[in-house]
């Protein structure tokens, strides 16, 4: 199997891991807060990443990845900015009508292409902006009901929106740059985004729901479902880093509009959630803009690959005839994948155990 193949194998999984988890821990969610009562989702959140970094500390003990520690302000940074972003979020939603909330996640990929666009120079062409134009428009009709605005709730969304982009976007980069795996990048992250959650959490859940975290009745089935939660968040933190650093901040973001869609699909079919002909028709929309996303991303993938394989050979033929012994050692200069493409020697770094 070609390095592409596995590429693409490891992608698929890292999407599946992660639209199966999150779409788990929404439904644990959903009973532990409209069933139970338990409405402390940033004081939840910080508890879901102190199990994750307990999770991986045991992971690296059982040696299944390797430690690589990097640039510690970059990690305080990028973990601090992550807590912000998950209680700006939350607090959006507690200042904000629930169809602002949706709009505010809405702006989240076209902030983030602007972003790329303006700081990466990164180019998206016509054809994904009209993809994720189609999908955005069907995410809007399903979801979006009422827009009552504020300006405190105004405020607050735009932060939440552009401390989210410049997070995912962190997640993406620091992978590429210091050469270190989703679980490595989680694992020294996660004990600052969960402190900065701990402390604040209280304070923000108190805020938004007049109400004591500490003082709550804990039975056996809220503490059930609390440790459930904690369990799936193992999974969805660590899928969420994986899909950022295979793909994109933006596919991501396609994807978590996916997982909306298929939480409303399962709210209306198992649990009897009140459901209209706009849900439906926004679905229909959104998994129509995601197809021709994923087309679309996967033909400009292997034009890429193309013209990156058609440069590299010239290279490398180049440099036979200079230096002999390149020929004599690699037999012809270049490794062929069995298809009249080109591989890299230099395999990349993976995790043990993944």
């Amino acid at each position: 199997m070609s390095e592409g193949q596995k590429f693409q194998l490891g992608t698929i999984g890292a999407l599946s891991l992660s639209v199966v988890s999150s779409v788990s821990i929404v439904i644990c969610n959903k009973a532990l807060i409209s069933t139970l009562g338990f409405t402390f989702a940033t004081t939840l959140t910080s508890w879901h990443l102190l199990v994750t970094f307990c999770s991986l500390h045991v992971a690296l003990w059982m040696k299944m990845f390797e430690h690589k520690p990097f640039d510690p302000r970059a990690v305080m940074g990028f973990g601090i900015l992550n807590g912000i972003s998950i209680g700006l979020l939350n607090l959006s939603l507690g200042f904000n009508s629930v169809g602002f909330y949706q709009m505010t996640k809405l702006a989240i990929i076209p902030c983030t292409v602007l972003l790329e666009t303006l700081f990466f120079r990164k180019m998206f062409s016509r054809k994904i902006q009209f993809s994720l134009t189609i999908l955005l428009l069907g995410v809007g009709i399903a979801t979006v009901t009422d827009l009552q605005l504020n300006m405190l709730g105004s405020v607050l969304s735009l932060l939440a929106v552009i401390t989210t982009c410049v997070a995912q976007i962190m997640t993406n980069t620091i992978q590429k740059k210091f050469k270190v795996s989703s679980t490595q990048l989680l694992y020294q992250s996660c004990p600052y985004q969960a402190i900065t959650l701990f402390v604040t959490g209280p304070f923000l859940d108190g805020l938004l729901t007049n109400q004591n975290v500490f003082a709550f009745k804990y039975t056996s089935q809220v503490v059930f479902f609390i440790v459930l939660s904690c369990l799936i968040s193992v999974s969805v933190n660590f899928s969420t880093f994986l899909v950022i650093g295979k793909t994109s901040p933006v596919t991501y973001q396609v994807l978590g509009h996916l997982k909306t869609c298929l939480v409303l699909a399962f709210g209306y079919v198992l649990l009897k959630d009140p459901f209209n002909w706009r849900n439906i028709l926004g679905i229909m929309v959104a998994v129509i803009g995601m197809v021709v996303y994923s087309y679309f991303c996967s033909i400009e993938t292997q034009q890429k690959a193309s013209e990156t394989s058609s440069t590299q050979l010239p290279q490398q033929m180049k440099e036979s005839e200079k230096d002999p012994l390149i020929a004599v050692e690699n037999g012809s200069g270049v490794l062929s994948d069995g298809g009249g493409g080109v591989q890299k020697t230099a395999a990349p770094q993976r995790i043990r155990g993944d």
